[in-house]
């Protein structure tokens, strides 16, 4: 079927590039009218709607005539644009106008009454584009905070080598969303290895250190066949690049075989061992080791921890932001004992549970970095490629 054409120039439609034109002129107003109505507070047009219907009712001139400053003055405190602001204010002042003709206010009192308004507004306004700026900057820093966390912290697979895993981390420098807490599990031709750490203090400074020690993990970690020359190449790195007062504590382990976790403790909280049982008991070493970055103050080296790891044990790794979090009597949060309540066969929903108890708490919100992984071991006839998904 054809496309029906124009017959002769008197019934020639309206030509469609000024109906185009038009309407993009329309909608382009209709945008600028709307962006400048979602960008205005309705508070600050309360106050000033409060101070008209004062006066008309109780006819007090020039002391509601003074009040309608504050429309501006709220605005710029709100999430009120400076275009907004500077609209507040030309209401506040056209209402103004309207109001001292209709008291019969003096012109000279009329004109201080407005001068007033005007310096009002510009200030707020002024106040308002320094806020809009620094959310900017804000933003910004967090965007980098996160791209930074991305980098840092990759995201682990539900399932890596013969493990099902499951992470949670919350950093205690909400802003930025990332913190002094560490932690990576990787495939290598020794087996799957990981550590957990935890960087003497918190946000964003301690960022450069997790980092490097992170980076020199994941390459020690495909190099070396023995699990204490990784940790070994953790404490040289350290040693260079640490100030004198800084450290890290971690836990690094590896499954170099079959039924058989080697466990090395840095001065870190022990991680705890589930059996297939349900029986939680903590990985304690067999001596206390100073934290990576201090054996130069101590001389003491780590011992390599060999446990027995079959089908349907589990491990968890954590930092001290989860055994240390208070509740509102100032107790600590019992992590054996609530481990001991979730562990269920699915990492995942065990580490949610224990999160939401952590959370729950210590009444919403963590004052330290904390850190949760957790791994198990499937029997061979569990269907383990059905829980493969991205935490």
């Amino acid at each position: 079927m054809s496309q029906a054409t124009d017959h002769g120039d008197d019934d020639r439609p309206t030509r469609p590039s000024a109906i185009r034109v038009a309407g993009s002129k329309a909608s382009a107003r209709s945008r600028a009218v709307a962006q400048l109505v979602l960008g205005t507070s309705v508070l600050p047009l309360l106050i000033v709607s409060a101070v008209v219907l004062a006066d008309l009712l109780g006819g007090a001139g020039m002391i509601c005539l003074h009040l309608l400053a504050a429309g501006p003055a709220l605005a710029a405190t709100t999430t009120t644009s400076p275009r907004g602001v500077f609209c507040v204010g030309l209401l506040a002042a056209a209402i103004g106008v309207l109001l001292g003709i209709w008291d019969g206010v003096p012109g000279h009192e009329m004109a201080a009454v407005m001068s007033a308004l005007v310096a009002v507004t510009l200030a707020s306004g002024l106040v308002s584009a320094l806020r809009e700026r620094r959310e900017r900057v804000l933003a910004a820093v967090r965007s980098v905070a996160e791209t930074a966390q991305q980098a840092l912290l990759t995201p682990v697979p539900a399932t890596v080598g013969p493990f099902q895993v499951a992470v949670r981390y919350s950093a205690a420098a909400a802003e930025a969303r990332i913190g002094g807490d560490l932690y990576a599990l990787i495939p290598t031709p020794y087996g799957v290895r990981l550590i957990v750490g935890d960087v003497r203090g918190k946000g964003l400074p301690a960022v450069g250190t997790a980092a490097l020690v992170l980076g020199v993990f994941r390459e020690a970690a495909h190099d070396e066949p023995d699990l204490l020359a990784v940790v070994e190449r953790i404490e040289r790195s350290l040693a260079r690049n640490l100030g004198c007062d800084d450290f890290v504590t971690a836990v690094v382990a590896g499954y170099p075989e079959e039924g058989q976790l080697e466990v090395v403790n840095c001065g870190h909280a022990p991680p705890l061992l589930v059996r297939e049982c349900g029986e939680v008991v903590a990985v304690e070493p067999a001596h206390s080791t100073p934290p990576l970055g201090l054996r130069a103050l101590s001389g003491q080296t780590p011992d390599l921890q060999v446990l027995p790891f079959t089908d349907g044990d589990q491990l968890l790794l954590y930092t001290d932001g989860v055994t240390e979090a208070r509740d509102g009597g100032r107790a600590f949060y019992p992590l054996l004992d609530g481990l001991t309540r979730h562990v269920s066969d699915e990492p995942e929903h065990t580490l949610s549970a224990l999160h939401d108890e952590l959370l729950a708490h210590v009444g919403g919100r963590l004052h330290d970095d904390a850190a949760l992984l957790l791994i198990r071991k499937p029997s061979v006839v569990e269907p383990v490629a059905a829980h493969v998904t991205t935490v």
